[in-house]
Parts: structure tokens; sequence; C-alpha cells
């Protein structure tokens, strides 16, 4: 069954006779528009549009279905209407590193839920690169992600929301030798790298290349918790975020060392399409990391 997200794009491609039209009034770009049409045309059976060049015209059994689809979109409308009193209501699908979960990100979504309990957030947890595509494609509201390595699409808007230092963590009972000189770890010891092919993966990436290190690879995975738990047992080291939050300083199984001369970051932050439907909730969150960091360097000025 088509999503209401489908059913708006097609309102808005038949409103404006363009899939470019439509895209940017739905904060899509002209092709992920087109795919959605097709998906919802062979869903029905029928072709809707008659397609020339860059234009696009219903045919007939398009403007059939404007009516029809137009309703459904209205009561799904008026079913998410905004609660009483100025509240965030309805349902907001959104993709969130497992790491952000674990963190700050975590603790703005407990906070929204409290203010606004009608308020539904559906999560799936995932990679950066991989919820970039789904945002755009519209299968997502928002998504928390690292900041994108490369240029974005220009359909989307990226929003930092707080950032992590990139750092060394050492487990304090390896199973291996442990140099004294944070360097001589980095070059002797087993090293599990986080995915590089990742948006996370380049940031060790920079980081490795400041110290200027040849690592001795031991394993390669893509996700910060894991390599946490491996380091801990020992088996390793590795260069993660210090995931905000998480009181590392005080865990007896790991220890942070500061890596000389190394100013990398990893900034984290929002992903959503320049217009979409739960832009109250996106400025929310927004709103919510922006309190955040006055009050702190309020404090820090105190």
């Amino acid at each position: 069954m088509p999503s209401i997200r489908v059913l708006q794009t097609f309102l808005s491609a038949a409103r404006l006779g363009s899939f470019a039209a439509a895209g940017q009034d739905v904060g899509l770009t002209a092709a992920a528009v087109g795919l959605q049409v097709r998906a919802l045309e062979a869903e029905l059976g029928l072709s809707l549009f008659d397609r020339s060049g860059r234009a696009v015209v219903l045919n007939t059994d398009g403007r059939r279905l404007v009516e029809p689809m137009k309703e459904i979109v209205d009561r799904y409308q008026a079913l998410n209407s905004r609660p009483a009193g100025g509240e965030l209501g309805g349902t907001v699908v959104m993709g969130a590193l497992v790491s952000a979960l674990m963190g700050a990100f975590a603790d703005a979504l407990w906070t929204l839920k409290r203010q606004h309990p009608a308020l539904d957030v559906r999560l799936f947890a995932g990679q950066s690169a991989d919820f970039a595509a789904r945002v755009e494609r519209g299968e997502l509201d928002a998504a928390v992600v690292t900041q994108p390595p490369v240029r974005l699409s220009m359909s989307l808007a990226w929003t930092p929301l707080y950032s992590e230092p990139m750092v060394l963590i050492v487990p304090r009972r390896p199973h291996f030798t442990l140099p004294a000189a944070p360097l001589q770890m980095l070059t002797s010891c087993p090293f599990m790298r986080f995915d590089r092919s990742t948006w996370t993966g380049h940031l060790v990436g920079e980081v490795l290349t400041q110290c200027r290190a040849q690592v001795n690879e031991g394993m390669e995975l893509n996700s910060v918790e894991a390599i946490v738990a491996l380091v801990r047992q020992g088996f390793g080291v590795s260069v993660v975020p210090q995931l905000a939050n998480l009181q590392w300083a005080s865990d007896k199984a790991l220890r942070v060392v500061p890596l000389p001369r190394v100013k990398v970051q990893r900034h984290v932050g929002l992903l959503e399409r320049r217009q979409h439907s739960r832009e109250r909730f996106t400025a929310a969150i927004k709103a919510y990391f922006g309190a955040s960091q006055a009050a702190a360097r309020s404090l820090h000025r105190g």
C-alpha cells in the first residue's frame, strides 16, 4: 500500500506539472519524485501521467484519482493535527546512530517526549550514509548523523547539534604489551579500526594522518559499541569518538589517552529535507541542543 508521503508527492506533481517543481515542493530531488510516482503506478497497475520531455500531464486515470487521494491525505493530516496548547503530536520517523542513542540525543528525545506526550517517535538505528538516502527519498523525516564528508544533495540540510573529540582508547588489562607513549600504542598494538568506508571512518583516517601513524591492523568493524567492548576485554586499541554523556574517565576496563597535536572532532547533527511536514519537531530538537550549549557556555564563563 502506498504511503501518505507518496500520495503527497503525486498530488504535488499533479498540481505543478513537473517532477522537478514537485521535488522542490516536498523536499525531494526530481529523480526521487519520479521513483515514487513510478512505484505508485506499479502499485495501482495504472499509468497516471503523460510524459513529454520535462513536463508531466495527468492522463484520464490520473485525473480520476486526484480527489480520492487528496481526501486520503486530508483525513490523515486531520488525524495528525496539532494537539491543543501548541504541543507536538503525531508520528515522527527518524534514523539515528546507535552511538547517538547512547548519549546526548537520547536525552533530547526523552525531554521532548515528557513535554509532548502526544508525540510518537519511531527510531531506526544505522549508519549515516544509509540514512542520507532514506531522508532524501522521504522514507525518514530526519536523521541524526555525522557531518557528511561529501557534498549533500541540494534538497537536504544538515544542522550541527553537538561535537565529540576523536580519542585513543586502550584497555586497562591488555592481552599484549602496552607501551607508555600514545604514538607507540597506535603503531605497535592491535588496532580496532572503525569501518573506513563510513563517515566516522573518514575521521579515524584523519586522526591517523595527523599522527603520521602506521597502525597494526587487527579488525575492522562498523560499530563504535563493538569496538569499545573489544577494547574493554583487552584485545586491542582504537580511535573512536568520545561519546557524549558516557563517563569513560571512571571506566574500570578502559582509559582514554590524549593524542598529541590531534584536533579532529566528530560533529553530530540533524539531517532533514529543506521542506518537510515535521519541521516543528526538528526545530524543537535543534532548539534543545542550542539551549544546552548556551547553558554550558554560561557555566564555563561562571
